[in-house]
């Protein structure tokens, strides 16, 4: 008798046991519950390798941290376009992420071509910005507005003091101090310098050709010419010297995300309707609703941009220096990175397919906070087809649905997956961001007030007939000039809301930020190796022992008698 109530405790143990496994054992794959492309089961996946666009660079990281703990293992090198191109040709990657597509004939660094086939899948968007480090009487100026005419004679050494009357009219009379201009520039093969040369080339020839060794196209190679002018390799050293403490005077080209990380104030940039706006979310996809796509399915530059109507859009809302950026995804079976031998799994086309997958839905959601603007509608169903490409390639791969109604992503919403839902609830700017008005409070002025903030009387409310503010979620962002910074003596400031940062006025970054390669897998996700040793342990205890034990006991023959 006393045998029993043991037997009876470990019966209650076994059973708790069981249950407690149970949600393990029948969740199934986290990769096909969460990336919803219908992920082959975990064991049909290998790590891959990209390389290239700095100016996707921090999209691209944040989408391979997420799908980590998905079992997909992604490593991407950002060591800029043109570099990213040349090693997809020469087969030392798996993709490649590029600004631009291939050129041909590159008299910089050789020729820009591909015989290894390929397809361009746009992935990312977003605005090429202008961060600034402009401190005057221990504080930094924080709503800069420029002209596009400005930018040009800036960058190409016409303008080179920032107490220029040109800046002065920009910023509605409002005069900055006598400090020379130092331009922060990419060394390298860069997207970024070619969605702003592309900018100049359209707009302003009369400074771009002459500057550019009489050549009026546009280039990933940027001339630099004078003494002010600095080159930096990569979009985070660009950033960290613009925000270092001996680059008082200076601005970069960079993309929107690496400001926007370090709280760091970038030019508000006139557009065509006459205001000076933020490449937020909303006025970048605002903005490329005027971009034109090579729709030609049997063109080798199928969905390739074309921005000139971005440039000179009228609405209010515009960022004028909008664009996309594009995965170089391979499509061929006898692909040399990618072939399968017969019988053999097709892990790693499996593994790029979702992370395409996964890039161009639900990875869409989280990037609008990070400097970036989710696809719109139409270029999501495009992707799906690029997509589909791996599956001709790959006939073993699981593709999914691949559909708007699987596909998570901000632009559209269900029931509505015609319309550009971002581009809908773009507020419109503020009435002093209005050229000839304001600008909105900031500390512009600080030179001429001490280092206190300007008396500015220009009304902040938005325009009449102006469209409704997006909803309140975390990722709403005003497009139009920044508010007040905070106390004097706050120096960083997000530049979307103009809200301080940081106290630190030496250096509000923290410090330089150097970009590396980022391998990320299942295992990396910060919890001790020992730990996982044992919940793994545990499962197989769970899924071998536990369902017979229970069995065993349930059956009676478990029970010994007294």
């Amino acid at each position: 008798m006393r045998r029993l109530p043991i037997v009876t405790k470990l019966a209650a143990g076994a059973a708790a046991l069981a249950l407690g496994c149970a949600p393990a054992v029948l969740s199934g794959s986290p990769a096909s519950a969460s990336l919803e492309a219908g992920a082959a089961s975990q064991v049909c996946l290998q790590q891959i390798l990209g390389s290239g666009s700095t100016w996707a660079y921090n999209a691209v990281q944040q989408w391979i941290g997420n799908v980590s703990s998905q079992g997909l293992q992604v490593v991407f090198n950002p060591i800029g376009s043109a570099e990213g191109r040349s090693e997809y040709a020469q087969a030392t990657v798996d993709f490649a992420v590029s600004d631009v597509g291939y050129q041909g004939d590159n008299s910089e660094d050789g020729d820009d071509v591909s015989t290894r086939p390929y397809a361009y899948l746009p992935v990312t968007s977003g605005g090429t910005a202008f961060p600034y480090n402009i401190t005057v009487a221990g504080q930094r100026v924080t709503n800069l507005r420029l002209s596009g005419k400005v930018l040009a004679e800036i960058f190409t050494n016409h303008i080179t003091n920032w107490d220029d009357p040109q800046i002065t009219a920009d910023n509605n009379g409002h005069k900055l101090p006598d400090l020379p201009i130092i331009t922060v520039v990419q060394s390298e093969g860069s997207g970024t310098t070619a969605m702003f040369t592309q900018y100049l080339s359209n707009q302003y020839p009369q400074y771009w050709t002459p500057f550019n060794g009489g050549d009026s196209g546009w280039t990933e190679f940027w001339p630099r010419q004078g003494s002010q002018q600095v080159a930096e390799t990569g979009s985070t050293q660009v950033m960290s010297y613009v925000a270092s403490k001996a680059a008082n005077g200076a601005i970069g080209i960079d993309q929107y995300s690496y400001p926007l990380q370090q709280g760091f104030p970038v030019a508000q940039v006139e557009n065509r309707a006459g205001y000076y706006v933020l490449p937020s979310e909303y006025n970048v996809a605002v903005a490329l609703e005027k971009a034109k796509l090579n729709m030609d399915k049997s063109s080798i530059n199928y969905l390739q941009q074309n921005l000139d109507g971005v440039y000179v859009d009228p609405d209010p809302r515009t960022y004028p220096l909008s664009s996309y950026s594009y995965t170089i995804m391979p499509t061929s079976k006898t692909d040399p990175r990618m072939e399968v031998s017969s019988g053999q799994c097709p892990a790693k086309w499996q593994t790029l397919a979702d992370f395409l997958y996964y890039s161009i839905c639900e990875g869409q959601e989280s990037i609008g906070n990070s400097g970036y603007s989710a696809l719109p509608v139409n270029l999501v169903e495009d992707g799906f087809q690029q997509i589909d490409k791996i599956k001709t390639a790959a006939p073993k791969v699981q593709i999914g649905s691949n559909n708007i109604l699987t596909c998570h992503n901000p632009t559209f919403v269900e029931g509505h997956p015609s319309e550009n839902h971002l581009a809908q609830i773009a507020p419109m700017p503020p009435a002093c961001d209005k050229s000839g008005q304001g600008p909105c409070t900031g500390t512009l002025d600080a030179n001429k007030n001490g280092g206190k903030q300007p008396n500015t009387t220009a009304s902040s409310s938005p325009t009449s007939g102006s469209s409704s503010s997006p909803s309140s979620s975390s990722s709403a962002a005003p497009s139009g000039g920044s508010k007040s910074t905070g106390p004097p003596g706050s120096s960083a400031v997000n530049p979307a809301t103009g809200q301080p940062t940081s106290a630190n006025d030496d250096n509000a970054t923290g410090g330089p930020v150097y970009p590396t390669a980022v391998s990320l897998s299942a295992g990396q996700s910060g919890v001790d190796n020992d730990v996982l040793y044992a919940l793994a342990a545990l499962l197989l205890l769970c899924v071998v022992i536990a369902p017979p034990m229970l069995a065993w006991l349930w059956s009676g023959r478990g029970r010994r008698q007294p």
